[in-house]
């Protein structure tokens, strides 16, 4: 059964990601043979580090024992090996320099920006997956993912996407007219990116599933709206309306906060140069 039972029905939910307007953004994933030639040129720059590292090391042991010079050793190669892609990560948000020479980036599953947790999480097991066991079982587990997700990435919740692809967002749905009154009133919480992802799939899709399918699937979700949205929808009013209705007053919202707060910024601007 799916953990996301209100997506039952809608078929592969594909690599689409939904912002905060439930418009959905297409994050294509990066393929097999450019994250291998990104991780080549980032283990190369890694074992030149560690390389450098070592011989430093070596001649700052000299007056050292040997357990001593030993625990150095290995703290130096952890702080290569997984201090320094993690640290990168962060601070460029996904993009290595290998990443970046190819074009890609590293996001979360919701198509967010990584973070040091999930970046540390990436470094620590490409430690065991890349450099103890030469890639391979990053190339299997890429191979058997639909987004190309190492051992690394489904432990962290990210995946690679091609970063040099012009992201064409949907049109946000339309108002319906008859329901614009209760929209508009409506105490409208947060939506789940993947709850707001089945509704614009249903409203768009609805129609082309088996009537048995889609009224399952309408109720679903429509079990779903009292959680995020008071007070219910009127009576009798179509599934796909409703959601369309919860939908476009989202983008309303959100567009009319965004506007507001771009004006105090240009006000705020305004005195500043005064």
């Amino acid at each position: 059964m799916s953990s996301r039972p209100y997506l039952d029905g809608v078929g592969d939910a594909g690599p689409d990601v939904v912002t905060g307007d439930a418009v959905a953004l297409d994050l294509p994933a990066a393929s097999l043979p450019l994250r291998m030639v990104s991780a080549l040129v980032d283990v190369a720059v890694l074992l030149a580090l560690l390389v450098v590292m070592a011989v430093v090391a070596a001649l700052a042991s000299v007056r050292l024992d040997s357990a001593l010079a030993a625990a150095s050793s290995i703290l130096l190669s952890a702080l290569v090996l997984v201090g320094v892609p993690t640290t990168v990560e962060t601070l460029t948000r996904g993009r290595s320099l290998g990443k970046r020479i190819v074009g890609l980036r590293v996001v979360r599953d919701d198509g967010g920006t990584v973070s040091f947790q999930h970046a540390f999480v990436r470094a620590l097991l490409g430690v065991v997956e890349i450099f103890a066991l030469s890639g391979t079982p990053a190339a299997f587990a890429s191979l058997l993912d639909r987004r190309g997700k190492r051992l690394g990435d489904h432990a962290a919740g990210t995946y690679v996407v091609r970063d040099r692809v012009t992201w064409q967002p949907r049109s946000p749905l339309p108002m319906p007219p008859e329901l614009e009154p209760w929209a508009r009133g409506v105490d409208l919480r947060p939506l789940p990116p993947e709850l707001a992802r089945a509704m614009r799939q249903y409203v768009e899709r609805g129609a082309s599933l088996r009537p048995e399918a889609a009224d399952a699937l309408g109720r679903r979700l429509l079990d779903e709206l009292p959680r995020h949205v008071a007070p219910p929808p009127p009576v009798g009013a179509p599934t796909d309306r409703i959601l369309a209705a919860v939908l476009a007053e989202r983008h309303r919202r959100d567009a009319a906060r965004l506007a507001g707060l771009e004006a105090t910024r240009r006000r705020l601007t305004a005195r500043g140069a005064g």
